[in-house]
This record gives C-alpha cells, structure tokens and sequence, in this order.
C-alpha cells in the first residue's frame, strides 16, 4: 500500500483566493483610501511602506453579502428575535440618536451611522494599488549580457520524479480514470454487502435457502476484496511529477539619478517636498525592474555625488549653478552605466533660481546630452506655498523654468511640474507616468 506526504509549501493565507474577490470588490474605497494616506504620510512613514504594509480604514458600507427577507421593507413585524431580552412583542423599537454610538463610525444627523472595517493591505498589494494605472513611458528594450541568470521553467509532467514534485491533482485524475475503468469495487458497495451478510447470520437457525444465500453472499464478498487488493486505489501507474527545465533569465535593471539644489534657498520644506518625490520615484520603478540603483546628486555652485543622508540631510549653503549637476550626471552614466545596457531615469527638484545665463547651458545639455540616453527625465519646481498664480499659469516662471519649457516642446519624455504643499506630490506623480498615447498626451 502507497503512503504520500504532501510537504508542499502552504501559502501563508488560507483564504488567498477570498482575500482576492475581497480586495477586488472593495478597491474603489482602498485606492481612495490609499491615495488619501499617501498624500499625508510624512517621509518616515513613507519609508516603512515598502516592508510592513499599511493599515487601511474602509467603509463597511456594501460589504456585506446579498440576503433574502421575509416580506417587504418596512411594516410591522409580529415576531421577537432569539437572544432578545428588552422587547416584547407590539413593542416599538425607537430609532437611535445620532451621535450617541460607540464604534468607530461616521455618525449622520439622521441617526444612521456609518460603520468602518480596518485591515491591513500587505507591501505588494499596497503598492500594486498606489501605482494602478501608471506606466513606465518610452519604454526602449535593453541588452543586458552581464544581467543573464540561470533559473527554471515548468516543462510539463513526467512518470518519474522525486517526492516534493509530486503533482498531487494529475496523479489522482488518473488514478481515478483506471479505476472507474477497471471497475474497482467501491467502499460503500463492499459495506452494503458485510452487512446485509452480518444480517443474514443472525436469523439462526438459518433453512436451507438462506444457507445457500448466505454462502453465495460470502463467495461474493472474497471476490469483491480480491479485486479490491488487486486493483489499488493509487498504482505506481497513476503518479505523475512536475518537471523543470532551465532557463536564462535577463533580469531588467534601471539607474534613476536625483538631482536636487541644495543651495541656501532650498529649506528644510523644500528638501521634505522633494525626498516625498524621489520616495514615489524610487518604489515605482522598483516594481518594474528587476534590479534598481540610485545616484544622488546634490549642487550648489558645483555637484558632487553623495550617499543619501549627505543628500537630504547635510546643509550645505552657496550659489545656485543647475548646469554642474547635469554635468556630473553625464559624467557618471559613460562612466558607469551604459545606455545600451542600462534603463536610464533622471529626476530633478529645484526652486527654480539659477544663475546668470546657466539656464541656457542646462537646455543645451538636456537636449544634446542627456535626453538622448534617458527614458524619462521629469522636473520638479517647489515653489512657494502662497504661490498659487504660478500653478496655475504654467507659461509664466524664471529662466530656468522657460528653457525647461522650451526642452519639453521637443522632448516627448520630458516632464516638468509644479509643487507647493505635500499633498500636491501624489496627483503630480500620477500625471508623470499616466499612460500616454500618440503624440506625447496622457492617456
């Protein structure tokens, strides 16, 4: 007789397929939810995300399952639910007043409440939902040689294999097909006959006929056994293995380079509003690529590569040159990164002062320099809190903001916005990597 032990890896959940239905069902309150707390997350927040998930807070409004009633909403009811202890029955139940409940719902002038239900959404399914509906733009196939890993590949069944590929479903499909085809007896048709065969015995004396039946029912029940044994529920026959077969793998990987002024006009409040962005930037490409680095690159009058505390967190004060930072950045990618070989991103944050003519040079190297090389390049401006008139009137700006205006009008793949509170850097994201169609518009 054949002994199996399944020691394949259980998923954690139990009711995945459950928990699927669920966040499909509820994703227009979570993707409402999720947008509202990215908005107001603060940058250490933000950073945990990505390894403990985040704890969202929906309405309990319409998840409940369809039921069936008796009779028609509203009327009188003649009947008193099991459990109940205060009412009888022709007593009238008054309608709470708003306010006065305990949960954690929204209360309604009308005494109706509105109950929330609070779940967590694990890393993967809080990011899948945060980035619905964006797309990497311009996206140009890479050679990556030096990124070939070997892996596997399910190649189909095989009759022959080791325990832990045993394929539990295919080896009791045929197991099941031999024996329907075999007409093995079944365990109900060999209890039927024990016991109409213990039921005989125990008229006795028994007559003559009854002997015979019982000695007729008896040779049937050795027979039905012998079959039994010789027609096993799992033949060696039945087993099938999953196989693999290796593979290569190319595993995409991706460089985006930040560049941020660190002069004495940028404040803590800018710094914060970029670090939200280059956050953003940094777990949506990750989702994309196998393999993702960052370069940071902070200027004043001159540019230096940095590690990323010295990039957000170190002062630093002096003019405002724009130019040194694309030029350390061009430096760096024919020093290390090939475009050939790698998906090249760049991500700039600036209040948008520059000195003297420089804004020209920084068009000249966008343009000539490293547009060519990118995929994407976007640009953000901080500016004022109070500025709302800039906003909301894109043609007017600084130098530095005209040229880039001038770069975006040949340059299809690059992007350039503005920003003034924290909860502006989620929606300007979104409009970076909306899906685009012919002709450089959003999607």
């Amino acid at each position: 007789m054949h002994q199996f032990i399944d020691r394949r890896a259980n998923p954690k959940g139990k009711s995945h397929g459950n928990r699927q239905r669920f966040l499909r069902r509820a994703r227009e309150n979570i993707k409402e939810r999720v947008d509202r707390s990215v908005r107001d997350k603060s940058i250490q927040d933000g950073e945990g995300v990505a390894a403990d998930g985040e704890k969202v807070t929906i309405p309990a409004r319409g998840l409940k399952e369809p039921r069936f009633f008796h009779g028609a909403k509203g009327g009188n009811r003649q009947y008193v639910l099991p459990g109940n202890k205060e009412f009888v029955v022709g007593d009238t139940i008054p309608k709470p007043k708003g306010g006065t409940g305990q949960g954690g719902g929204e209360a309604s002038e009308d005494g109706e409440g509105e109950d929330e239900f609070s779940f967590t959404l694990s890393r993967d399914e809080y990011l899948e939902i945060l980035f619905d509906g964006l797309e990497l733009p311009d996206l140009v196939e890479k050679t990556m040689v030096e990124t070939e890993t070997i892996g596997t590949r399910r190649a189909g069944l095989t009759t022959a294999g080791t325990p832990n590929n045993l394929n539990l479903v295919r080896t009791m499909r045929n197991s099941l097909g031999r024996r329907i085809a075999l007409r093995r007896p079944s365990t109900q048709a060999q209890a039927e006959l024990e016991a109409e065969i213990s039921a005989l015995e125990a008229l006795a004396p028994l007559s003559a006929s009854q002997e015979a039946l019982l000695a007729e029912l008896q040779e049937r029940l050795d027979g039905l056994r012998r079959k039994r044994r010789v027609v096993g529920y799992i033949d060696p026959l039945d087993l099938r293995y999953d196989t693999f077969v290796p593979e290569k793998i190319r595993n995409s990987r991706a460089v985006v380079f930040c560049l941020m002024d660190v002069s004495g006009s940028m404040q803590e409040r800018e710094k914060d509003l970029g670090k939200r962005f280059f956050l953003l930037l940094h777990l949506f490409l990750s989702r994309c690529y196998e393999h993702t680095e960052l370069v940071f690159i902070r200027h004043t009058h001159h540019a230096q590569e940095v590690d990323e505390d010295t990039f957000f967190y170190a002062r630093e004060t002096g003019g405002t040159i724009v130019s040194t930072a694309l030029d350390k950045m061009r430096e760096i990618i024919a020093d290390r990164y090939p475009p050939d070989e790698w998906n090249i991103y760049g991500a700039q944050a600036s209040d948008g002062e520059n000195f003297g003519n420089d804004s020209t040079r920084c068009k000249q190297l966008l343009l000539n320099d490293i547009l060519p090389v990118c995929q994407y390049y976007a640009y953000m401006e901080i500016i004022a809190e109070m500025s709302t008139a800039l906003l909301n009137s894109p043609e007017t700006g600084d130098d530095l903001w005209q040229n880039y205006r001038e770069v975006k009008a040949q340059a299809p793949h690059f992007e350039m916005q503005r920003v003034s509170m924290p909860e502006h850097i989620y929606p300007i994201f979104r409009e970076f990597f909306l899906p685009r169609v012919k002709g450089g518009q959003n999607a």
